[in-house]
């Protein structure tokens, strides 16, 4: 079966089916945050002096998903995994540059049917420039491509028409959100979807914010450093520290990697302020407690790990993502979820809050009963893809299989080695056990269920696409050199026969 077929979407369902409903239609307000990392909030204390009030008070007045991760780190997959609750290789969104495909639906169109109102405000940022709004939303504001902080000659588009920024985009993003949903009936069902742009690099603070974290010492992160060659860290991951994606060379530049985390991290105020926002108009409307607000991150951010900056990798500060929910009608207060979950599993936890049932041939299920409490039998085990790109070669094509407590990641087309980590005794992933006689059966268990959820879902074909935009493949001839071959690939040779 080839990718394609799965593109006409199991969301093309009839109006009735889509309008079956099984329990009170809740309003829904999903907040997008761009290369959040699952750390980076106040209550979690990965950097002492980072504050995000409004974010922490979710958690402690909702469910803190703590596992919780994203199937593609990057951009444009994450979210169209998000609207389809598939993997990229079934939606054939797998890079930043690729063209939305003929035929792909996405869930708000469900929940149009079932008589919601629906409302898009920010990046949705899934191939190519345009900004044009999507189906499936009744009031759309969005940019082109990655936006910018503050106005530029591209402005926004607002249902069709060019509009002028006015301000930095938190704010006004969150302006837009608040105005429609005052314009609203008390009556009508609403979802929203308020995607940021913050916070992607370059990080730029609100005005009000710059200078907050100041001085702030930056605690670096412990696999920051060279490997020893005992730790068996890959080839590739060595050469990219000096790389566009690498600590030695930034963005082929001489950032400062602590001063970058506290300008994103300023950045990342005026999205604790727009969450603020929010609640509060939610609490002036009256439905604080019945609404389930839902904030994610649409993939991780590295600053140093494994001596590495950006996403797209399988490591843990990459591809996991903080995932926060509110709704006191649905659950508790100041509970953690442990159970594993990710951005396929949004469209079905949605639809099942509306009342609506999901589709087939999704990759995702619906959390909601876990969060309740509820004992529902769940996943073991999370997919992980990213399929090489031209513009950053630095990094190859991997799967990996996220356990409870391992995790095995595969590398595609180079001669390398793959990658085992124990979670559960270094969740720091600095100690590679993938030749480790004592962890082969676990490696063979889990190379074999990767392999095994590919063929089930129709991942053992990969997608080629025309190369776009630059390529940022040079080196910092001052930093370090080419990695050498890990010492395991030396045997001695065979001796001669006599």
């Amino acid at each position: 079966m080839n990718r394609r077929d799965f593109l006409p979407s199991a969301l093309a369902v009839p109006a009735a089916l889509a309008q079956q409903q099984t329990r009170k239609r809740r309003n829904i307000i999903f907040i997008l945050t761009d290369d959040h990392r699952y750390d980076a909030l106040g209550f979690m204390k990965a950097q002492e002096w980072l504050e995000t009030p409004h974010l922490d008070s979710l958690a402690r007045e909702g469910v803190h998903l703590t596992n919780a991760f994203v199937t593609t780190a990057l951009c444009s997959p994450s979210r169209a995994s998000i609207l389809t609750g598939k993997y990229a290789h079934k939606h054939g969104i797998i890079d930043n540059n690729t063209a939305i495909p003929k035929g792909t639906r996405y869930f708000p169109e469900l929940l149009q049917r079932a008589g919601y109102k629906t409302g898009f405000f920010g990046k949705f940022h899934m191939g190519g420039e345009s900004d044009a709004p999507q189906p499936g939303f009744d009031r759309w504001v969005s940019f082109r491509g990655q936006g910018t902080y503050l106005p530029s000659p591209n402005g926004l588009n607002v249902d069709g028409k060019k509009v002028p920024q006015k301000g930095h985009i938190t704010d006004e993003l969150t302006d837009y959100t608040l105005d429609w949903l005052k314009s609203l009936k008390r009556e009508q069902p609403y979802f929203i979807y308020l995607s940021h742009k913050a916070v992607h690099a370059d990080f730029f603070p609100a005005e009000r914010h710059k200078g907050k974290y100041k001085g702030k010492e930056f605690k670096f992160p412990k696999s920051m450093a060279p490997a020893a060659p005992s730790q068996l860290r890959p080839m590739w991951v060595q050469n990219q520290r000096n790389s566009w994606h690498g600590m030695e060379f930034p963005y082929h530049s001489d950032l400062d990697i602590a001063d970058y985390y506290r300008q994103y991290a300023e950045t990342l105020a005026g999205v604790d302020d727009s969450m603020g926002r929010i609640l509060d108009a939610l609490r002036e409307r009256g439905d604080l407690d019945s609404t389930l607000i839902v904030y994610m991150g649409d993939n991780g951010f590295a600053f140093g790990e494994h001596g590495l900056i950006d996403k797209r990798t399988a490591y843990e500060e990459s591809m996991r993502v903080p995932l926060l929910a509110r709704c006191p009608e649905l659950f508790g207060k100041g509970k953690k979820l442990e159970s594993v979950v990710a951005n396929v599993d949004i469209m079905p936890t949605f639809l099942e809050a509306a009342g609506v049932t999901a589709p087939s041939g999704g990759d995702g299920a619906s959390w909601l009963p876990l969060a309740s409490g509820k004992q529902v039998p769940w996943r073991t085990e999370l997919l992980y893809e990213y399929f090489w790109e031209r513009n950053f070669p630095q990094t190859p094509t991997m799967h990996a299989l996220r356990g409870d407590r391992y995790k095995f990641i595969r590398y595609q087309g180079i001669w390398d080695v793959d990658e085992l980590y124990d979670l559960k005794e270094d969740p720091a992933e600095m100690q590679n056990l993938i030749l480790s006689p004592a962890h082969q059966q676990t490696v063979t268990q889990m190379r074999n269920k990767l392999f095994e959820i590919l063929e089930k879902t129709g991942g053992m074909q990969m997608a080629l696409y025309p190369d776009r935009g630059g390529v940022s493949y040079r080196r910092n001839p001052k930093a370090s050199h080419a990695a050498d071959f890990p010492p395991d690939f030396y045997t001695p040779p065979p001796r001669r026969r006599q």
